[in-house]
């Protein structure tokens, strides 16, 4: 097997997510399509802004 370098695994490892995020929408009854997967995630400081501002 070869070594994979560090960066391949990364790329993996987001890739998986992704995927994974797109089959959780599927699972829950959202409609979501294939492209999902593709799909850039905001940060997670991203998410806490707005979640933050729509509390307040």
């Amino acid at each position: 097997m070869p070594n994979l370098s560090l960066d391949a695994k990364k790329a993996y490892c987001a890739k998986t997510r992704r995927s994974n995020y797109a089959a959780s929408l599927r699972l829950e009854g959202f409609e979501s399509t294939p492209l999902d997967a593709e799909r850039i995630l905001p940060s997670r400081e991203e998410l806490l802004k707005t979640y933050r501002n729509k509390q307040a």
